[in-house]
């Protein structure tokens, strides 16, 4: 895998005028409106990478079960839970897919272009609050890792890596599962991790997945786009595969295909959610015709619900007293 140097110098000035422009514009269209929304309470987003044990108490209602001493609670015949002092250092990986797939969009935008604005505004969320964001970018040769850092002009540097990444070109299909195992590899320290990617993919990338999620806050980003799961009626049209190069010209006039090409996508969007939740990993769909701020309050929305549902179950039936 390729590192970074690790004192990176500005891109030249037009990539650096690009970015800029792109996260300026995100940070009063999007930010704004998540600030809002989050109220200084960004730990939905991430949690402590550390927790200290900092004492024992009786369980109370609302208590995440998660936490009860089971030794304690049976030595006193009453639950206990533990209570922890968290670490408030947060590093975010963003595992990125740059394969040739992703390069796709039916509008004004691809789904690089949506890959692009959600690293920028996210990264550039999580590090005004002094937390480390890295990332490694996967397709076409060796991955490229740039270390966890913080700050605005640390930002501009991942934006400019992901802009700069060369075109991969017809590699054949992509093999997802290798970002997954290299990352997990490489890794550490507990992270909250997302995976960026459209998830077309050579089948097994779920196991790597699943693995990575019992040590990281996993959320699996899907990059998609409207035309890949239903045709409209364009006529002869030439369809090609990026990541192969194979060309097919296809008859989208002929109401069979079109109903074979929806039934097709409608098995790869079952058999994707299907590996997403066996990996046991939050997902959040991204596509290149949604507003991206209104998609990613819809997504903090659910956390803090989930948060709150997770630390506010009550006692398990089994333990309550008739």
């Amino acid at each position: 895998m390729k590192s970074s140097p690790p004192d990176f110098k500005p891109a030249e000035e037009s990539a650096s005028l690009n970015a800029e422009q792109l996260l300026r514009r995100l940070e009063w269209t999007v930010l704004r409106r998540l600030d809002g929304l989050l109220q200084g309470d960004y730990r939905t987003l991430m949690r402590g990478g550390g927790l200290d044990l900092a004492d024992l108490r009786e369980y109370q209602f609302y208590d995440d079960v998660r936490h009860i001493d089971w030794n304690v609670t049976a030595r006193l015949q009453q639950p206990h839970v533990r209570v922890f002092t968290e670490d408030r250092e947060m590093a975010a990986w963003f595992l990125l897919d740059l394969s040739p797939s992703i390069d796709f969009g039916s509008g004004t935008q691809a789904k690089r272009d949506v890959s692009s604005a959600f690293v920028a505004a996210l990264a550039r969320m999580l590090t005004r609050h002094g937390n480390r964001v890295g990332a490694i970018l996967h397709g076409g040769g060796a991955d490229q890792v740039i270390p966890p850092r913080s700050g605005r002009r640390y930002v501009l540097h991942l934006m400019h890596a992901m802009q700069e990444r060369p075109p991969a070109g017809e590699i054949g299909v992509t093999r997802l599962q290798d970002l997954l195992t290299n990352a997990a590899q490489m890794m550490k320290r507990r992270s909250t991790v997302f995976v960026v990617s459209d998830f077309i993919s050579e089948p097994g990338w779920d196991k790597p997945l699943g693995l990575l999620a019992r040590r990281h806050e996993v959320v699996a980003v899907r990059l998609l786009d409207p035309l890949e799961l239903e045709l409209p009626d364009l006529g002869l049209i030439p369809i090609r595969d990026v990541e192969t190069g194979e060309q097919l010209l296809v008859d989208t006039h002929d109401a069979g295909f079109r109903r074979r090409f929806a039934r097709i996508a409608a098995q790869r969007e079952a058999d994707l959610r299907e590996g997403l939740t066996n990996a046991g990993v939050d997902a959040l769909e991204l596509s290149t015709g949604d507003d991206l701020a209104e998609t990613l309050m819809r997504f903090v929305d659910m956390r803090k619900r989930r948060s709150r549902l997770s630390g506010g179950a009550g006692m398990p039936a089994h333990m309550k007293v008739a």
